[in-house]
């Protein structure tokens, strides 16, 4: 055999690949297996202290050392601390609270109405969301639900919570520690209403289970619950007739009716308020409610034409618009929106254009009729309207006062709602008529001020401020500029209806954003926590910085 032999293997093992060159010493443990992140032999690590039980991704790791820590996680100049002013409404400091992160609120403040043991979580839970969802079916906004939901959990011992509102669900949830698991219950809004009574119960207890000097145990928390449920409307339903009957009356008084007008309006309104009381009663959905009910004023005005009676038949239909337009609605969705409750925002003002697209079709079935018919109606009469400065407040203030009956709101708020929704329709013609503004901005800046003085009504009476503010926004609501944009629709001129609903919807996001901003305005003259070195934080953080 050559040497070139004796160096060729005898078969396929005998050498191959990963065979390690003669002369080359193999590792001491061939069948150890080692990674990509295995320390290199030779590198001084020191040695780990005694290894204890598996820890968690919560536990300190065994390398670290508190001397030698970098500081990289804390600010330039140092992290702030937060001073929470106790004078300071709960509404103000409960939102500054939960619009920061929960490692950056301050500690706990004192609790009184634990019970031994500690409070029972289940329950405190179960109470904030009933309480939650009588806030939210009353209208409120969703900032002001997760408001008072916090403030609730918080006074009960329960600092570490996170409610969530969206248009139907409430949920919360409890994580007593970083290690412990959390705890979370919902709840789902299956129907709404406007009693503002109850509205304002609500808060009261909310506002008494805050306040530390008031001892409001969980048993005393669920019987003034269930008063609140068993409490009747404040006004019997003849009297919510009568008020939607008025209310028509004094809208068209208010765009230049007169005494017939006033009762051919109140009529329509009342016949069309039973008719949707009687769809109700049936199980139909609000936006059939909303067709019928806006069917009788039209059909009102029309048959006033038809008869050749010396009336303004659009003052008629305009009046008993007023009495169905959304107001409410749409002031908490743009609310919603502006502070950072995006899907709660969309969702209510996709519930507004359904009710309106519902006005809409009632309207228009009427005034087609009526056009065929041979009824002479003229859009252009909105340019008619005379000015009565002294009518027009006096219109104001009832169509206020009747709305707020609508609303079922206390009968102590009444009178003040109707002199707010006065001095909201004075600024308002005193910059349109008077100073010959547009109507969009004359309508923004009374809506301001409607806001204004509605959030500090509220803080006054530590109650929400909705009872204050969606009455008195009735006279600026845009009833006129909805029907002769109907009106010209009816008539085939859709390019000059389309121009009159535009000017309606932008009345419309003027009335919501003045509220909102007045509502926001009115916080700067009140005792704001706020964090100092710093300015009041904005509801949310939509960018990366």
């Amino acid at each position: 055999m050559t040497e070139a032999e004796d160096r060729k293997p005898q078969s396929d093992e005998a050498r191959s690949a990963f065979t390690p060159p003669a002369g080359v010493e193999p590792a001491e443990s061939e069948s150890s297996t080692t990674s990509e992140f295995a320390i290199p032999a030779g590198l001084g690590v020191p040695a780990a202290a005694d290894a204890g039980p598996e820890g968690s991704a919560f536990t300190t790791p065994s390398t670290y050392s508190a001397k030698a820590a970098p500081p990289a996680f804390t600010p330039a100049t140092g992290m702030p601390v937060v001073s929470l002013t106790k004078g300071a409404p709960w509404q103000d400091r409960m939102r500054t609270m939960l619009r920061m992160p929960v490692a950056e609120r301050p500690a706990p403040e004192p609790v009184q109405r634990t019970e031994e043991g500690g409070p029972a979580v289940p329950r405190v839970l179960d109470l904030t969301l009933r309480l939650g969802e009588l806030l939210l079916a009353g209208g409120e906004s969703a900032e002001d639900v997760e408001t008072a939901m916090f403030a609730v959990c918080r006074s009960y011992g329960l600092d570490r919570c996170e409610p969530n509102v969206t248009f139907t669900l409430l949920s919360i949830s409890y994580q007593p520690s970083l290690v412990d698991d959390p705890v979370s219950a919902a709840r789902t809004v299956r129907r709404r209403g406007t009693d503002y009574t109850r509205l304002a119960a609500v808060f009261q207890l909310v506002d008494d289970i805050s306040d530390p000097e008031t001892h409001v145990s969980l048993e005393d928390a669920y019987r003034r619950l269930a008063e609140i449920r068993r409490n009747r409307h404040p006004y019997p339903t003849w009297a919510l007739t009568l008020a939607s009957g008025l209310l028509a009356g004094a809208a068209s008084v208010l765009v230049g009716g007169d005494p017939v007008v006033f009762v051919a309006a109140a009529l329509g309104a009342m016949l069309g308020d039973r008719l949707a009381w009687l769809c109700a009663g049936r199980g139909l959905p609000e936006f059939y409610q909303f067709t019928v009910a806006a069917m009788p004023p039209a059909a009102m005005g029309v048959a006033l034409t038809l008869a050749d009676v010396d009336v303004k038949a659009s003052a008629v239909i305009t009046g008993g618009l007023f009495a169905l337009l959304p107001g409410r609605a749409l002031v908490a969705g743009v609310q919603d929106g502006l502070t950072g409750f995006y899907i709660t925002a969309a969702a209510r003002l996709l519930e507004v254009m359904y009710l309106f697209v519902g006005i809409v079709v009632g309207v228009l079935v009427m005034l087609y009729f009526g056009v065929q018919l041979g009824a002479q109606l003229n859009p252009d009469a909105a340019l008619g309207i005379t000015e009565r400065p002294v009518v027009q407040i006096v219109a104001s203030m009832l169509l206020s006062l009747t709305f707020a009956v609508l609303l079922q709101q206390e009968r102590s708020t009444v009178l003040a709602v109707a002199l707010n929704g006065g001095v909201a329709w004075s600024v308002y013609g005193a910059m349109h008529y008077a100073g010959g503004l547009s109507p969009v901005a004359s309508t923004a800046v009374a809506a301001g001020l409607v806001g204004l003085f509605g959030q500090l009504l509220s803080r006054y009476r530590y109650a929400s401020a909705l009872p204050y503010t969606t009455a008195a926004i009735g006279p600026l609501l845009p009833g006129s500029a909805t029907y002769f944009g109907l009106l010209s629709i009816a008539q085939n001129e859709v390019d000059k209806g389309l121009g009159s609903l535009t000017k309606a919807a932008a009345l419309a996001m003027a009335i919501a954003i003045g509220v909102n901003l007045g509502a926001e305005v009115s916080r700067l003259f009140l005792r704001v926590p706020i964090a100092a070195g710093g300015g009041r934080k904005a509801a949310k953080r939509t960018r990366g910085f």
